[in-house]
């Protein structure tokens, strides 16, 4: 044996040397494309998530602010009372002539303990503010996911002007039946 080795090397083609080294344009287009849609997916995801799930770019701790008027804005925790409002049954407007009812029972977020026992007192105008509202309803009023966001935020804005600003920074729903 001898120490030089023979190699058979096959003549290449210049064509098929391009496509072995380079990846074609599609194929970069194509990766560019899903690379894109990824980025603006998480992206869009993250913005989501700090936007309206109460997660927060800064160490993952929700920021809680009242506002000076008392605002709709987050009260601090341990400092808000919650005021249980007895359940309420109200017939919901419909298009035949069957009988549609709505169960609904929620809680009154107290913008501080001191307004609580103001809110338990005036109850009774929080419920004259809402009862119109309720029976307006429809059942289709009361379909999809954004029905509850809708209603709680109606019912918000209906109990700070029975009761004025700053008194309820939040309404908690803790049954929405329809039958």
């Amino acid at each position: 044996m001898s120490d030089e080795e023979i190699i058979d090397v096959a003549p290449v083609d210049a064509a098929e040397s391009n496509l072995s080294s380079k990846p074609s344009r599609k194929r970069m287009i194509v990766i560019g494309a899903a690379v894109a849609v990824l980025l603006i997916g998480g992206g869009a995801g993250y913005y989501g998530y700090t936007k309206f799930a109460g997660g927060s770019s800064s160490g993952g701790h929700a920021s809680e602010s009242v506002s000076a008027e008392g605002g709709s804005g987050e009260a601090k925790p341990g400092k808000a009372s919650y005021v249980e409002v007895p359940s309420m049954v109200v017939n919901l407007r419909g298009s035949d002539a069957s009988a549609r009812f709505l169960k609904l029972r929620f809680i009154l977020v107290a913008a501080d303990d001191s307004k609580a026992d103001a809110v338990k007192e005036k109850l009774p105008l929080v419920l004259d503010a809402l009862q119109p509202f309720l029976r307006e309803l429809r059942p289709d009023d009361l379909d999809g996911s954004a029905a509850v966001f809708r209603i709680k935020e109606e019912m918000l804005r209906r109990s700070t002007q029975a009761l004025g600003p700053g008194m309820v920074s939040d309404v908690l729903i803790q049954d929405l039946i329809q039958q």
